[in-house]
Order: C-alpha cells, then sequence, then structure tokens
C-alpha cells in the first residue's frame, strides 16, 4: 500500500490488472482518522478542520453536497456544522440523510447552530426546545453534540433562561455539549458565573475571525476566551472566498454567489493580504486557502474553524492548512499586509 494525503491506494503493481474504468479502491480510514484535538471539556475529540454546511442546501444540490462529506470524510474528518436556518433547513436534511447511507452518525461530531431560524427565533426556552426538537427531525438524529447558542437576534438573549433549558436538553439527552456564537464578553462571564451555579458550560465558541479580520478576536473577548479555557471554533475563515485568492476583481466577484460579500473586500488592504499570500503559496507550493487555515491553527486557543465548500476540490485545498505550519516570519509579513 501507499498512502497519499487521506487516502491508501493499491500500488501501481496492483493496479494493473484492475479495469481502467474501475474506481479507486480506498482501503481503511484516512491518514487524517488519527489527528484529533480536544474540543474544550466536553470530551469530544475533533479534526482540526470542521466542514460547514452553509452551502448545502443552497448553492449545491444534496448530489454535490453529499460528495463533498464524502471528500471530507475520506481526509479522516469527523465533525460536522450546520445551523438550523442554513437553506432554510435543508441543509441538516442533507447531512442527516448523508450520515444515514454511509453510517457514520456515531463517527461524527454533530455541531447545529440554532436561534436563528424563522419559526423559532431566539433563544427564549419555548424556541430554543422547539428549534432542537426540529432541528433533530429533520436530520433524522437523537442527539445533537454540540449545540451553538445564536445570540445575534434582534432581542438580547436571557442567559440564564437560555441555559436552564439547555440544561433539560442535555439532561433529556438531546444535546451533548454547548457552544456560543454572538455572545459578548459580558454574556460569557455571565455564563460561567451560571455555570458554577450547576447550568451547563459554554465549551466552545464560533467568532468570525480570519486573516483579513485579525482584530475580532482582541481585548475582553480574548481575555475571557483565554481564562475559562473556551475551545475557539471560529467561521468563514476563508471571508466568503476571498482569501482563496480567486477573486481579484470585482467582475470577478460579481460571478460568485457571494458577489457582494466579496465586492466589499477588494480593496487597498485586501489586495496587499493577497499579493503576501501569493508569495508564500509559491514558495511553499500550497493554495491560498490552505495557508489561511494554517494561518488560524498558528494563533492561540483556535482547536478548528469551521469552513464552508461546494466543491470536493475545495476540501482538497482547504485540509492543506492542516498539516502547514507557518514561520514566524510568514506570520509576520501576513500582519504586516492587514496593519
Amino acid at each position: 500500500m501507499e498512502w497519499t494525503w487521506g487516502r491508501a491506494t493499491q500500488s501501481p503493481e496492483a493496479e494493473i490488472a484492475t479495469h481502467p474504468s474501475a474506481p479507486i479502491p480506498v482501503q481503511g480510514p484516512g491518514i487524517g482518522a488519527g489527528i484529533r484535538e480536544p474540543l474544550g471539556e466536553t470530551g469530544q475529540r475533533i479534526f482540526p478542520l470542521i466542514l460547514g454546511g452553509g452551502e448545502f442546501g443552497w448553492t449545491v444540490d444534496q448530489r454535490m453536497s453529499e460528495a463533498v462529506l464524502d471528500r471530507y470524510a475520506e481526509y479522516g474528518g469527523n465533525a460536522v456544522h450546520t445551523a438550523d436556518r442554513f437553506g432554510g433547513g435543508r441543509s441538516e436534511h442533507i447531512i442527516g440523510h448523508w450520515m444515514r447511507s454511509r453510517r457514520v452518525r456515531d463517527d461524527i461530531v454533530l455541531a447545529v447552530r440554532v436561534g436563528g431560524h424563522p419559526d423559532h427565533p431566539g433563544l427564549g426556552s419555548v424556541d430554543l426546545v422547539r428549534a432542537v426538537e426540529a432541528s433533530l427531525e429533520r436530520i433524522g438524529t437523537d442527539r445533537i453534540d454540540v449545540l451553538y447558542l445564536d445570540a445575534t437576534g434582534r432581542d438580547a438573549p436571557q442567559i440564564e433562561d437560555a441555559l436552564a433549558t439547555a440544561e433539560w436538553l442535555v439532561e433529556s439527552g438531546k444535546i451533548r455539549a454547548l457552544g456560543a456564537f454572538g455572545f459578548t464578553p459580558e454574556q460569557l462571564v455571565e455564563a460561567r458565573i451560571l455555570a458554577s451555579a450547576g447550568y451547563p458550560r459554554i465549551e466552545a465558541v464560533d467568532v468570525a475571525y480570519n486573516l483579513l479580520r485579525p482584530r475580532v478576536l482582541e481585548g475582553d473577548l480574548r481575555l475571557v476566551v483565554s481564562a475559562q479555557g473556551i475551545a475557539v471554533t471560529p467561521s468563514h475563515p476563508l471571508e466568503h472566498g476571498f482569501l482563496t485568492g480567486k477573486h481579484r476583481s470585482r467582475a470577478q466577484a460579481a460571478k460568485s454567489a457571494r458577489g457582494a460579500q466579496l465586492s466589499e473586500r477588494i480593496n487597498r488592504r485586501g489586495t496587499r493580504l493577497l499579493k503576501a499570500m501569493d508569495e508564500i503559496a509559491e514558495e511553499l507550493g500550497v493554495p491560498h486557502a490552505a495557508i489561511a487555515i494554517a494561518w488560524l491553527h498558528a494563533q492561540r486557543g483556535i482547536v478548528a474553524p469551521i469552513a464552508n465548500a461546494f466543491d470536493p476540490e475545495h476540501v482538497d485545498e482547504m485540509v492543506q492548512g492542516v498539516a502547514l505550519t507557518l514561520s514566524r516570519a510568514h506570520v509576520i509579513e501576513l500582519a504586516r499586509a492587514v496593519a
């Protein structure tokens, strides 16, 4: 046997007897199956790249979504993230169907964000329970491994009510651990005080943090997550595709499903950053997406970025960032580009 990154294939001699039209066999788990990081104090261990389902059921159909999931699993990936509002719930349907058809539910750490679905908005007790029940039904599973509470709605959530409801959900076996999305440092401190009184603890935080937005995780937020030992699982690691380096003009961005967001990033600072990434990519022989992922892993407290993909090739590029180590000079060069 000879290994490629993430896949085991037959040796060239063995392949001679194989019909040319036959698929290349995959034998055993991907090489990345041995790469796992603890997700806070949840007791769960995950691949250092979480596959996001934000594009599933929106820009890509079920067939392509499952191809993306298959490719991620081939690399040894075991953590999938979605939200009840992604694709109006279609993302959850697709992921659930994939887990059942591949019989991998027990191998996957399933993370779901709730609080943003129009039918069950916010984190009030009734809406939170209904949101979780609806997600479980759409996915076709009996539990959510990490439930991210979305606090970005119009009304500030009542943290105690949300955690009290989450306590019941944990005790009933519907969720295993809690994460937070959009929580302020003050809300995280309040949640920790309540956890000391017996409520479930926030174990992971999702923030929109990446090379183009390096200051998002500074100041009070950095102090709080570090002091509490909260795992950081940043979303938008590629800034809606801008950090792949494939959208260099507004005309190119306009052709993308994320045209408006990409156009906003095509400015002087963004151009400087891409030029710096160009040099590093040429030096190391890796794609820009791998550099963006590797930069995140070079930051303190980052456990696993949450990265969406709508083509298996995107997974190929991003996974390279898991095994890539940027030098101190590279990190400084990137910092100067966005200063």
